[in-house]
């Protein structure tokens, strides 16, 4: 089995260009590549990029790096109440946000990954959320259209991989990072120790290396 490409949190950071759609795991940082994404944010060409996301990160941490950074003209999350930053620049009209029901936008990735038109859900109806979108009735009961969310790249953490780019992770870290893995063209995992291919076994790799571009070995950053 060939080995997959490994890099540094810098080279990964060069894959991301202006206007790309970028998916970043984590809840509330758990789970998210926080050495890629201070690479990110320290480079000045990148701008005008629609993040998927959980939540905003917190004020300059994660996501919230690029947020400060100005980097971020989209924003597609759960929640952002945890960075004011990301308030501040909606009311100030430098970000445009879109904030889903969590359990939706998990699966609206799923979708996308798993090559779907979209998923029928019930979550939102009679609400704002429900605004802009196609109903659909089925058996006497409205349901949301709500479409795929797909990514240029994904930057997701995990806890150790092997050679082949079979990802395992730690608890709770894995979150939005195996649906995410599946929904990106590119897609770069920030790892904290990498072992021989075979080492994990089967049944614990949680996304298999057929999703995996790239890896980053954090100690390398």
């Amino acid at each position: 089995m060939a080995k997959v490409k490994q890099i540094t949190a810098k080279e990964a950071a060069a894959l991301v260009k202006s206007d790309m759609t970028v998916m970043i795991g984590g809840f509330m940082t758990n789970g998210t590549p926080l050495t890629i994404t201070e690479e990110i944010a320290k480079r000045d060409d990148v701008k005008d990029l629609t993040v998927v996301c959980n939540d905003a990160g917190f004020q300059g941490v994660g996501t919230g790096a690029l947020l400060a950074k100005g980097q971020i003209k989209k924003l597609i999350a759960t929640h952002v109440g945890l960075n004011k930053e990301c308030g501040q620049k909606y009311s100030a009209g430098e970000l445009d946000l879109v904030l889903q029901p969590q359990g939706t936008l998990a699966e609206q990735i799923r979708a996308a990954g798993a090559g779907l038109g979209g998923i029928l859900t019930p979550t939102g109806i009679g609400t704002t959320v429900a605004e802009g979108k196609q109903v659909v009735n089925v058996d006497g009961q409205d349901y949301l259209l709500e479409k795929p969310v797909h990514g240029d790249i994904a930057f997701i953490q995990g806890f150790v991989a092997d050679e082949s780019g079979n990802i395992r992770y730690k608890g709770s870290t894995r979150n939005f990072g195996y649906l995410m893995a599946s929904a990106a063209d590119t897609v770069v995992v920030e790892v904290e120790k990498i072992v021989p291919a075979g080492e994990i076994g089967p049944e614990y790799v949680e996304t298999p290396y057929v999703f995996v571009d790239y890896i980053v070995l954090k100690e390398e950053a």
